[in-house]
């Protein structure tokens, strides 16, 4: 079966004023019908660049997207003009975003009712009154107490977790076949982040849709993507099942991820480690591999070409010349 979306060799750059930035360099993916693929990643490394190119929603000018594929149910999105009549029905009707700040996402002079309303009258042309229904039901969904009321409210009179359960409302009032989450957590105390994360998995439970988290949380990832793809400079470093990745980490970069964060089984006063260094300059990037500079394991290898994505495992694959896959992953938090 082919699946629901394949993403292959995207490119993405940004024209400034010190040179050619590659926002995202040769990314492909896959996502089946009814999965959950976690994007994690530090700030800066193409995770939201590469998602907002998927339904062309990157700003030209300054950016670009320069080459690839975007197959959407055997459609490559990328042929169609940004503000074409296929866009727009993909973009909200069968590609539902949900963005990491609500507040820059609603418009601030439009009830929350009248924006989500809007977005099932373009795509499912429903009545006014059969959308403002609707727009009820999907914000008692998400947890909104009087929903018929609150309908009426604007962006400014929402909590920041009520808007971020009025942008899930909004991103599945369609029923999406496909949901981007882009950092939805972002900004939420600890107690609302489970609360929405919650709604979350509830909704693509009854809509039966399939869901990419965009994160740097590797818990979120942890509990609820089925599998994990690790970016790194604009480019995905390792791929593969999330336990698999857990387990038996084969790039020194998700290594060190997953050594600057707290385990609850770990031993007591283990302080965290953290990268040592910064990203690079995707201006210049040199014609080796992009975290050698950071690298940890540096002396173990001798290459001065850059790697290639290579299978490590069943549907695991890392861009490493290093073969640490499979070695005793618990050394790794000791």
């Amino acid at each position: 079966m082919a699946p629901l979306l394949e993403v292959k060799d995207l490119r993405v750059t940004f024209d400034t004023m010190n040179g050619l930035v590659k926002a995202v360099d040769g990314v492909s993916f896959t996502i089946d019908k009814g999965e959950i693929v976690g994007l994690v990643g530090e700030s800066g490394c193409g995770k939201s660049v590469s998602q907002m190119a998927i339904t062309q929603l990157v700003a030209t000018p300054p950016g670009k997207i320069v080459s690839g594929e975007v197959i959407f149910e055997g459609r490559d999105l990328l042929k169609y003009h940004p503000e074409s009549n296929m866009m727009r029905d993909v973009r909200g009707g069968q590609i539902g975003m949900i963005f990491q700040e609500p507040m820059t996402s609603f418009n601030p002079v439009f009830t929350i009712g009248e924006q989500i309303m809007e977005s099932l009258r373009l795509h499912l042309k429903l009545s006014r009154s059969a959308a403002r229904k609707r727009a009820i039901e999907v914000l008692e969904e998400v947890g909104i107490p009087d929903a018929s009321v609150r309908i009426n409210n604007y962006p400014h009179q929402f909590s920041g977790g009520m808007r971020q359960r009025a942008m899930i409302a909004m991103a599945l009032s369609c029923s999406p076949k496909l949901v981007i989450a882009d950092e939805p957590t972002t900004a939420l105390d600890v107690t609302t982040q489970a609360q929405v994360l919650d709604i979350m998995m509830k909704m693509v439970e009854h809509y039966h849709n399939a869901l990419i988290i965009v994160t740097h949380n590797l818990g979120i990832i942890a509990r609820h993507a089925q599998r994990i793809n690790v970016m790194y400079a604009g480019r995905i470093v390792e791929s593969g099942p999330s336990e698999e990745v857990f387990l038996n980490p084969g790039h020194p970069y998700t290594i060190a991820l997953m050594k600057s964060v707290p385990r609850l089984d770990e031993k007591r006063g283990r302080q965290l480690i953290p990268i040592s260094g910064i990203p690079p300059n995707l201006i210049n990037m040199p014609p080796i591999c992009s975290f050698k500079p950071r690298c940890p394991m540096v002396d173990a290898c001798q290459s001065l070409s850059d790697p290639e994505l290579r299978p490590v495992g069943k549907n695991h694959s890392v861009r490493c010349h290093l073969n640490i896959s499979g070695q005793n992953s618990g050394t790794i938090f000791e």
